[in-house]
C-alpha cells in the first residue's frame, strides 16, 4: 500500500481553476464516499480551502491510484476536463507525500508562511473523514502526526509571531507603544481596505472603543455599526482626535488632512499622553512634520512595508527550523509504516517455512514407516533446525533494516525471494502448496498438463 497526495494549490493553479474544484462542506460526505468507492483506494481525506484542493489517500497501486484520484477530481466539476485539470496537478507518494502534509499543516506551504488558519482547516477535514469512516489505520496516524507537528512548529519557532501584512504590522507597532490595547480608543479616518483590516486586527487584539469618520456620513455610520463604535462628522474629526490613542488614516485625498498643528493641539489636550498615528494613504494624508511633535508617533506605508519585509525575512529563518522539524517527524512516520510492512512479512515467512517443513516431513515419514518415536522426533527436530537456521538471518536483517531508507526494498526482496505474495494468495483461495519432484511448487488445485495453463 502507498500513501499519496494529488492536488493543486495557489502555486500551481489560478483561482478560476481552484474554485471549480472546491468542495462545499454540504457535499463533503458524498465526495468522500465517492473517493473511497474507487477500486484500489483504501483510505481518503479531502482538504478543500480557498488556496488548495488536495486528496490524501492510501492506495494499493501507485499508477492506478493516481489515475483514480485524477478521475475523481475531474468528475468533481463536469465542466472541467481532464486535459484542463492535469497541467495544474501535483502528485507525490511516500515520504514526499507525508512531508507535504506536514508542511501544509505547519503553514510552510501557505501563501503567507506562518498563518494559522490552515491547521484548523486540516482538523475540520480530518473530522469529516472520521465521521464518514473514510480514513483508517494509516491516514489516522499520519494526519494526527501532522497536527502534532504543526503545533510543535508554532510552539518551538517564532514563525507566527512577526507581522507579514501591512495591516497587521500596524497592530504590532501599536502593541509596542501601548502594551495593553483594551482601554485604548481608535479613530478611523476614511474607509480604505487596509485601514479597515487594521481596525479589525486592533479589535481582535483587545481594542473596544472605535470612532469612524468618512466624507460620506451614511458610510461612516454603517462602518461604525460594523465595528461596534460611533460615527464622527468629517468636519469635526480633528477636534475629536484628542480622544484617540490610535489614529488610522486611509482616504483618497491628494493632500494632507492632518497637520503638525492638529496633532500638537490634540496631544496638549491629552495632557501629553502618547498618540499613535498610522498613515496608510497614498498620497500621504498626514504631514511628515508630525514626527517632530513630542509624544506623537507617526508611521506611514513605507515604514510598515519596511517592517513587513524585515519580518518576512525573519519568518523565513524560522521556517528553516520548521522544515528540519518536519523532516525529523517524517522519519518517525516512515519507521512506523515500515514496521507495518515487515511484521506481516516475517509472519508470512515463518508460515511459509513451516508449511514446507510439514509437507516434507509428512512425505519423508510416510516412506520411513519403521522409525521409532525417538527417531521420528530426531528427524522432526533436524527439519525444524534446518528451517530455522535458513530463515533466521533473513528475519534478523528485516527487523534491523526496516528503519533504514532502504527498508521497503528489503521487505520486497524477501517477499520475492521466498515467493510470499503467491503463497498468501494461495492461502486466501484455499489452496495448499505442494512440492513437485523437481523441487518447484504448484498448488494442488492447479491442473497438470503438457502445455502451460494460461
Amino acid at each position: 500500500m502507498h500513501i499519496v497526495v494529488v492536488g493543486l494549490s495557489h502555486k500551481t493553479a489560478p483561482v478560476e481553476i481552484r474554485e471549480k474544484l472546491a468542495i462545499p462542506e454540504s457535499r463533503l460526505g458524498e465526495a468522500l464516499a465517492r473517493l473511497c468507492s474507487y477500486s484500489g483506494v483504501r483510505e481518503g481525506l479531502l482538504l478543500s480551502t480557498c488556496n488548495r484542493v488536495e486528496v490524501y489517500a492510501v492506495v494499493d497501486e501507485l499508477e492506478r491510484g493516481y489515475g483514480r484520484i485524477q478521475e475523481f477530481l475531474a468528475d468533481a466539476h463536469m465542466s472541467l476536463s481532464s486535459e484542463q485539470l492535469t497541467p495544474h496537478l501535483y502528485w507525490q507518494t511516500g515520504d514526499r507525500a507525508i512531508s507535504h502534509l506536514f508542511r501544509v499543516a505547519s503553514s510552510l506551504d501557505s501563501m503567507i508562511v506562518g498563518e494559522s488558519q490552515i491547521l484548523g482547516q486540516i482538523k475540520d477535514a480530518f473530522d469529516a473523514a472520521l465521521a464518514h469512516k473514510a480514513t483508517g489505520l494509516i491516514l489516522n496516524k499520519v494526519v494526527k502526526k501532522a497536527i502534532s507537528v504543526a503545533k510543535r512548529v508554532r510552539t518551538d519557532t517564532k514563525i507566527a509571531e512577526m507581522a507579514v501584512s501591512v495591516s497587521y504590522a500596524a497592530v504590532e507597532l501599536a502593541k509596542k507603544i501601548f502594551s495593553d490595547l483594551s482601554e485604548k480608543t481608535v479613530l478611523l479616518v476614511g474607509a480604505g481596505e487596509m485601514a479597515k483590516l487594521a481596525a479589525r486586527h486592533l479589535i481582535a487584539s483587545g481594542v473596544r472603543n472605535v470612532r469612524v469618520t468618512t466624507r460620506n456620513p451614511q458610510h461612516a455610520v454603517e462602518l461604525a455599526d460594523r465595528f461596534g463604535g460611533a460615527a464622527v462628522p468629517f468636519d469635526q474629526f480633528r477636534e475629536d482626535m484628542a480622544l484617540a490613542d490610535i489614529v488610522l488614516v486611509s482616504t483618497g485625498a491628494s493632500h494632507y488632512l492632518i497637520g503638525a498643528d492638529d496633532v500638537q493641539r490634540a496631544v496638549k489636550q491629552r495632557m501629553n499622553r502618547p498618540m499613535f498615528l498610522i498613515d496608510i494613504s497614498v498620497p500621504r494624508n498626514i504631514d511628515p512634520a508630525v514626527r517632530h511633535v513630542d509624544n506623537a508617533f507617526l508611521f506611514d506605508i513605507d515604514d510598515l512595508k519596511f517592517r513587513v519585509e524585515r519580518n518576512r525575512g525573519e519568518r523565513l529563518q524560522e521556517a528553516e527550523k520548521a522544515e528540519r522539524m518536519v523532516q525529523d517527524e517524517v522519519g518517525v512516520v516512515r519507521q512506523w509504516l515500515q514496521s507495518l510492512e515487515v511484521t506481516p512479512t516475517i509472519v508470512a515467512l515463518k508460515t511459509r517455512a513451516e508449511d514446507i517443513k510439514r509437507a516434507e516431513l509428512e512425505k519423508a515419514i510416510g516412506r520411513l514407516s519403521n522409525l521409532s518415536s525417538q527417531e521420528r522426533d530426531l528427524v522432526e527436530g533436524m527439519a525444524s533446525s534446518i528451517v530455522n537456521k535458513l530463515i533466521h538471518h533473513t528475519m534478523v536483517t528485516l527487523k534491523t533494516e526496516v528503519a533504514s531508507a532502504d527498508g521497503a526494498a528489503f521487505v520486497e526482496a524477501a517477499r520475492r525471494f521466498f515467493n510470499l505474495n503467491e503463497a498468501e494468495s494461495s492461502a486466501v483461495n484455499g489452496e495448499t502448496p505442494a512440492l513437485l519432484k523437481d523441487g518447484s511448487e504448484e498448488t494442488e488445485t492447479a491442473p497438470r498438463a503438457g502445455g502451460n495453463n494460461q
